[in-house]
């Protein structure tokens, strides 16, 4: 495995516990720093960042990037982690799995946000960036609806160009892209947006359907886990 760039543990004041957050993109660090300060102050974040995991699943599928995802956090063990949230909505499953293997709560973000998207009613909507997500996140929405005692009846926007303008660093188009979805989508009782990256888009476009996000979702609840 490549070493992956220095933890980045930045608090206000002392934390009285601490979360060690598995990204495979640095710009979720930011992201969950603001959301540790509005919701959890106090909350130590060790950040780790392994963009080669999204790689290999993308190129093998998921199950390509089990056994380096559950070397990434047989090490974080290693080095004192607790509880773990994984970012990544394509490797979560295997993490949530690798964590179990090992002792470990581990927590995949969008999880939280599958379980509320039920509730909504069973036509959920699953706008994707990337192919390789698409998959993880319907089996997702199954699993929470089955363990709450509800239909789900989810369909998939793919929204393949999107995830090109955030490869070459065009956020802001990345974002229009996803909005201008989100606005196609009619029929629904719920939308959730499969990529933690995606959160901006909400903002652009009104929705008469709840827009579901998972990065705030899925902090709090795994703030619970430590």
């Amino acid at each position: 495995m490549a070493d992956a760039p220095a933890p980045d543990m930045r608090q206000d004041g002392p934390a009285v516990s601490e979360l060690t957050v598995l990204h495979t993109a640095m710009v979720h660090v930011p992201v969950f720093d603001a959301l540790r300060d509005e919701d959890h102050p106090g909350l130590g974040l060790r950040h780790l960042v392994y963009p080669e995991l999204l790689g290999r699943a993308q190129g093998a599928g998921p199950s390509g990037a089990a056994e380096a995802t559950r070397t990434v956090l047989s090490e974080a063990v290693a080095e004192g982690a607790t509880a773990v949230l994984c970012t990544c909505s394509t490797i979560g499953a295997i993490a949530e799995a690798a964590g179990a293997e090992l002792g470990i709560p581990v927590l995949r973000v969008d999880r939280p946000m599958a379980a509320a998207a039920v509730a909504h009613g069973p036509r959920v909507v699953v706008i994707a960036a990337l192919e390789s997500t698409v998959a993880s996140s319907l089996a997702l929405l199954r699993e929470e609806a089955a363990a709450a005692g509800r239909e789900v009846s989810p369909r998939t926007v793919l929204v393949d160009r999107a995830w090109k303008l955030f490869e070459s660093g065009d956020t802001v188009g990345y974002h229009w892209a996803v909005a201008e979805a989100i606005e196609e989508v009619r029929d629904a009782d719920a939308i959730v947006l499969a990529q933690a990256s995606m959160t901006p888009a909400t903002e652009l476009v009104p929705s008469q359907i709840p827009v579901l996000t998972s990065p705030r979702l899925g902090l709090a609840a795994a703030a619970r886990l430590v």
